[in-house]
């Protein structure tokens, strides 16, 4: 009898276990989803507007996509928010919101590709990448989990269309402590504490 009862036991936990990922698998197959439609809004509408509530990415769709930072970057949400997180982190929302900006405005500029994914990593195929952190020969994991926490909600913010530009339509940025030989020829827009954001003259 005692071996009937673990048996059972260990069916209902095999079960349970089975059940658990499958609806795992289904919340992250619908934000990808969701992901993919509001990018292609904000690249054909030439910004982010806020989406219908159905559309709209929740804490835990965007959580499922991506939850350690690990993930191939080949979806919206992880491509953002590793960008964000390699390019600001340790700062505070206000300078990760900022770098946000950026990506999305160039996102919705027609100047540059029509995915997240693309724009991340334009100029890999050259060895000129518009983003250091993706073609610096490092591993493009995320070491930090609450870090990363932080990007990947700034990047679902960024997608539902909830952030204010902090950049004043900016397409280019680079870190105060440096200076880049195109910045002295496009318009700054504005500045942080730890960025510079710029637009290209006309």
């Amino acid at each position: 009898m005692r071996h009937v009862l673990i048996l059972v036991a260990c069916l209902a936990a095999g079960l349970n276990a089975s059940i658990l990922h499958a609806a795992e698998t289904t919340q992250r197959a619908v934000a990808q989803q969701k992901a993919q439609v509001l990018e292609q809004r904000a690249s054909n509408e030439g910004g982010v507007q806020p989406p219908p509530p159905d559309v709209r990415l929740t804490r835990d769709g965007t959580r499922a996509i991506d939850p350690r930072g690990q993930a191939p970057l080949n979806d919206a949400v992880s491509c953002l928010a590793r960008s964000i997180y390699w390019e600001a982190k340790g700062t505070n929302a206000r300078e990760m919101e900022a770098v946000a900006n950026v990506i999305m405005n160039r996102l919705g500029s027609g100047r540059f590709p029509t995915t997240l994914c693309d724009v991340v990593q334009e100029g890999s195929e050259t060895g000129s990448c518009q983003f250091s952190w993706w073609c610096d020969g490092r591993p493009d994991e995320a070491n930090e989990l609450k870090e990363y926490a932080a990007a990947r909600e700034i990047a679902r913010k960024a997608l539902n269309g909830s952030l204010i530009d902090r950049t004043h339509g900016a397409l280019f940025f680079h870190h105060r402590g440096i200076t880049p030989s195109w910045a002295s020829s496009f318009v700054q827009t504005t500045q942080t504490d730890e960025f510079r954001f710029y637009r290209p003259p006309g």
